[in-house]
């Protein structure tokens, strides 16, 4: 799906419509779900599309929920429509396990085959390795989806591919740098400890899958260490149904955790489910709660879709909330030009404001940004992901990232190959 400013200069609703022929398309091959990347899949569907649904094993469990959400928001609130639609998706569902060759296309001369590995990016997420021929003639090409940073909470980081004639990469965080996972979990600390001294709350906006539940997985480990009673007492407050039915998932998806989550369970701790740990249901709940942390001084944390403050519940927290410098706004990843998030970001600094609904803010709360909390790799991780081959490949494709993003990463690899005294040749695709 499009967001922000890809949405300008046209209807939004067209711009999904599929406008290739599927008599074409053998199979659709999915790195992960979060809706940028899946979204368009119940177009696809209409269109005609009876071909494979080809992901990971833990992806083939949370696809139908993401789809479910996108039916309800963009087609229908009919829910036997939108359970027919699912049946006949997870009838094209096949699951691939990490690691497994999994044949596309069986022809003698020229098969495909795919296989997927971790990319450390949410849960299931992975990037792609495609086989094309065989003999002296094949190639193999690596597609990367969206790549994680090491150290994610919950996700195993990604391992480079051995070798590649062809990737094609993304470019989201091609000129910079996250913090490290030290830094970034001292910098929630300090919000947390300025709402805490001020009774004011910390609003997140946050997609309800991926990074909602490591920011709980984050908070849970903070709590856990506190030395202070009062971060025992503060809610942290999961407001949207979407996202918890997501860590619902996400729990019952431990063995694709990583090692550093399942000594947590072991140690007898439940890093999705704790005792202060709040979920609201209801859109009358919500209402109330807005009202309750606006009234009161109870420090709280609230986790609220959508993730770019471009719709969903974070805008009623953010209308009530906005104005009063005790409360806060923390984004935790990318936000895209011509959200209401970028905008906030932007101007929060310097008090300028912000519109939402129609209506202008001015912007008092205190705006602050972590960067180690994205779950995309930044520059550096981004150009080990090749680095780390064992022989360069021939060719490099940047797509998904801005225009400066993507240049300045082709500069670093291009630079890296030089070092190694291996010829590559680095092009740009376009943004999405």
């Amino acid at each position: 799906m499009f967001q922000g400013a890809e949405t300008s200069g046209g209807n939004e609703s067209s711009q999904h419509q599929i406008e290739f022929d599927i008599d074409d398309v053998r199979a659709l091959v999915v790195t992960h779900v979060h809706i940028d990347h899946v979204g368009r899949i119940p177009y696809l569907l209409v269109a005609g599309f009876r071909g494979p649904i080809i992901c990971s094993a833990p992806s083939a469990i949370l696809l139908p929920l993401v789809i479910e959400d996108a039916l309800k928001v963009g087609f229908t609130r009919d829910q036997r429509l939108i359970d027919a639609a699912l049946s006949l998706m997870r009838k094209q569902i096949v699951a691939v396990d990490y690691g497994n060759w999994h044949t596309i296309i069986d022809r003698k001369a020229d098969p495909l085959r795919v296989r997927f590995q971790q990319a450390g990016h949410i849960l299931g997420s992975a990037f792609v390795e495609f086989d094309i021929g065989t003999g002296p003639k094949s190639q193999r090409i690596v597609f990367s989806g969206d790549l994680g940073a090491p150290h994610a909470p919950l996700l195993a980081a990604p391992k480079s591919p051995t070798r590649a004639d062809v990737v094609v990469l993304e470019s989201t965080y091609g000129n910079r740098n996250h913090e490290d996972r030290r830094t970034r979990q001292l910098r929630l600390k300090s919000a947390i400890d300025h709402a805490m001294k001020d009774g004011g709350t910390v609003m997140i906006p946050a997609f309800s899958i991926g990074r909602t539940q490591e920011l709980l997985y984050e908070l849970e480990g903070l709590i856990h260490a506190a030395k202070d009673p009062a971060w025992r007492e503060m809610a942290v407050i999961v407001d949207s149904p979407l996202a918890a039915r997501f860590t619902q998932a996400y729990t019952k998806l431990r063995p694709w955790w990583d090692a550093e989550a399942h000594q947590r369970l072991r140690a007898g701790r439940h890093p999705l489910s704790f005792e202060n740990l709040i979920t609201v249901d209801s859109h009358e709940d919500h209402l109330k709660l807005v009202d309750h942390l606006v009234q009161t001084r109870r420090p709280a944390v609230v986790l609220a879709a959508s993730g770019m403050a471009a719709g969903g519940r974070i805008v009623n927290y953010l209308k009530a909330m906005i104005e009063d410098p005790r409360h806060d706004v923390l984004f935790v990843g990318y936000q895209a030009a011509g959200t209401p998030g970028q905008q906030i970001q932007k101007y929060g600094p310097r008090h300028g404001y912000v519109e939402l609904d129609g209506k202008q803010y001015t912007i008092r709360a205190q705006v602050s940004s972590i960067s180690g909390y994205s779950a995309h790799a930044g520059q550096d991780d981004l150009v080990n992901f090749v680095r780390r081959m064992r022989k360069l490949p021939g060719e490099v494709r940047l797509v998904h990232g801005d225009n400066d993003a993507k240049h300045t990463l082709r500069e670093r690899l291009l630079e890296m190959a030089a070092a190694r005294a291996q010829p590559m040749q680095v092009t740009i695709g376009s943004a999405h």
